[in-house]
């Protein structure tokens, strides 16, 4: 489940904003600024009693501009259900848990377990997942992504953790389908730093479908 739905989902942008305990007033300002920058996937981090009512604004923000809004650190099935009810669209994990992944599948929501070793790739391989988020990636390092995309050919690694807009094309290069940043936000710069990468790297591939296309 979700092979598809993140397939789409990621097609146009591969980065996605992580707000995380910013309240429901921030989270709708940064979300929107995100949207407006092309920054189409948004996850808002569960850790809190008032991140629920952040998810429920924001998912009815994203409804109304046709965008989905994801639900992340799930731990547990109990949270399953609460951010379901909040109309999440899919959820995000630090670790692999069958459970929890279990729960998100009777839920209809898709799933990014994270991974931080082959072990944790079999495991969520084997549980149906092929999009994974690989969680801290800062510490994890580019040089992993690329060592872990050997073995695991068919696994798609969303880099979680520690990135922002000077590091984030590392990641890409390695072979990250997809950056998550978070923390970075904090810095009102970072949107627009990552919105204009994210333009460079949109021109930069357009620019190689037309040289592959004047080739033949």
């Amino acid at each position: 489940m979700g092979v598809d739905y993140f397939e789409t989902m990621f097609s146009q942008s591969p980065v996605m904003a992580i707000l995380r305990g910013m309240g429901p007033e921030r989270s709708l300002e940064l979300a929107h600024r995100a949207w407006d920058l092309g920054i189409q996937s948004v996850e808002i981090p569960i850790q809190a009693p008032r991140d629920l009512d952040s998810l429920c604004a924001v998912v009815a923000a994203g409804r109304g501009r046709g965008y989905d809004v994801g639900a992340g650190t799930i731990v547990s099935v109990g949270q399953v259900t609460e951010v379901a009810g909040c109309g999440a669209a899919f959820a995000v994990s630090p670790g692999t848990d069958v459970q929890v992944m279990a729960a998100c599948f009777d839920a209809g929501l898709p799933q990014l377990p994270g991974v931080a070793t082959a072990s944790d790739i079999q495991a969520a391989v084997g549980s149906g997942a092929r999009w994974v988020k690989a969680f801290p990636a800062s510490v994890l390092g580019p040089a992993w992504i690329k060592a872990m995309a050997a073995p695991f050919p068919h696994v798609n690694f969303v880099a979680t953790g520690g990135i922002d807009a000077d590091n984030a094309e590392d990641f890409l290069k390695a072979g990250a389908r997809v950056v998550a940043v978070g923390s970075a936000l904090e810095d009102p710069r970072q949107l627009d730093l990552l919105g204009r990468r994210l333009d460079s790297r949109v021109d930069s591939v357009q620019a190689q479908l037309k040289d592959s296309t004047n080739a033949c």
